[in-house]
């Protein structure tokens, strides 16, 4: 395959990636405090929503077998547009019932339109190197749209909650300049179409993959990691560090070092294996997450160094275990099934992250905007974080045999 194929392929992962940076890490801020949202009923609205959307990708990924991926890629992008722009412009009354419908809509394109696309990638990967290679310009490609939403706000107003408003008017333009290049550019390849059997069927056999269980156990363990800092980043930036308006940039830096990495963990892995290479970034993970725990107010620049060295690892996470499961996915012959359950458990991560650290930040004392309860924001940023990426890195150390195909 050219590598103008994989780039083609690579490049509708932008605008994804573009549009899931802001309902991550943008929303929860944005919504309490451009409605006044109480951090308890912004949380649980957050949790509600965000399992909601998780259920549902079982489902969709076992749809994914059974249909043309690229098609129900091209069905799922106009819902997931209509959604992103609702859910940064919202009224000034009725915001909750405004966040969850919105919410619910994007959520349903962007999960249907993210599984069917995980699975075509293996579809037209011929064996493990490609498959590494089309997952690692799938996740450049996002990187660089997570970069953009990242960049954007600041430059599009003078405030960060106008900026973000005026960011949502981007994606529509933005999906279909690389939707059309997509799709004109990378063929359907050889879909494995699982056979008619029912959905917990499928289920069972995805779980029944010894690899495939222990990878999504790691997954877990190191996306709760993840999930903790992308949601309270922006908390953690504006009232620990007394540098809110440095977040954009911060955020930018972040996923450029992520960008950027990518290729060597690329090399790395090709030359010492996949699980070598994640465990490593591992390791850099948990250097950075200390250095974070002893931050206070002024320190931008020390944590912008925080910022690249965790960025770096990012790299890695998002290639080397979603590679992984595109090779267990099409040994099993379910590429679908493999990555909807893939996407369920990474979203139950970020669900859990935002309804149960912001209510216990919220019972804690913690106030956005104010001196209150600040070592609490420190320990949910920082120190959690550190334990679940260290439990991470143990399993996988102690399955390395078995992950590494």
């Amino acid at each position: 395959m050219t590598n103008g194929r994989i780039l083609s392929y690579g490049l509708l992962g932008l605008p994804l990636a573009f549009a899931a940076l802001p309902i991550y890490v943008h929303v929860p801020r944005y919504y309490a405090e451009s409605t006044g949202m109480e951090l308890a009923l912004l949380g649980f609205i957050l949790l509600g929503a965000r399992l909601l959307d998780a259920g549902i990708d079982p489902w969709l990924g076992w749809l994914a077998d059974r249909v043309s991926r690229p098609r129900m890629v091209a069905l799922a992008l106009l819902p997931f547009a209509i959604g992103f722009v609702a859910l940064l412009n919202p009224p000034v009354e009725h915001a909750a019932l405004w966040l969850l419908g919105s919410l619910a809509l994007t959520y349903l394109g962007f999960s249907a339109a993210s599984v069917a696309y995980q699975a075509w990638g293996a579809d037209i990967g011929e064996d493990s190197s490609l498959r590494t290679r089309l997952t690692a310009a799938r996740e450049g490609f996002g990187l660089l749209g997570v970069v953009l939403a990242a960049a954007l706000p600041a430059v599009l107003a003078a405030s960060l909650s106008d900026g973000i408003a005026r960011l949502s008017w981007i994606l529509p333009p933005l999906l279909l300049i690389a939707a059309v290049t997509t799709f004109s550019r990378v063929g359907v390849g050889k879909p494995v179409l699982a056979a008619s059997q029912p959905l917990l069927p499928s289920l069972r056999r995805v779980f029944a993959d010894d690899a495939f269980r222990r990878l999504l156990i790691v997954f877990v363990a190191n996306g709760i990691a993840a999930a903790l800092p992308a949601t309270l980043f922006l908390f953690f930036v504006a009232d620990v560090l007394q540098a809110e308006s440095a977040s954009g940039p911060l955020l930018a830096l972040y996923f450029i070092a992520g960008a950027a990495s990518l290729p060597l963990w690329v090399m790395l892995s090709a030359r010492r294996g996949r699980v070598f290479a994640w465990l490593l970034a591992m390791g850099v993970s948990i250097v950075a997450f200390a250095g974070a725990s002893l931050l206070s107010s002024g320190d931008v620049w020390l944590f912008a160094i925080i910022c690249i060295a965790s960025g770096l690892a990012l790299g890695a996470d998002l290639a080397l275990p979603a590679a992984i499961a595109a090779d267990l996915g099409e040994r099993q012959g379910q590429a679908g099934a493999c990555f909807g359950v893939w996407n369920f458990v990474a979203k139950l991560n970020l669900a859990l992250a935002a309804g149960l650290s912001l209510p216990l930040l919220g019972a804690l004392g913690y106030v956005p905007g104010g001196s209150a309860g600040l070592p609490a924001l420190t320990f949910a940023y920082a120190l959690l974080p550190l334990a679940f990426k260290a439990l991470a890195g143990g399993l996988l150390w102690r399955w390395r045999h078995s992950l590494e195909i």
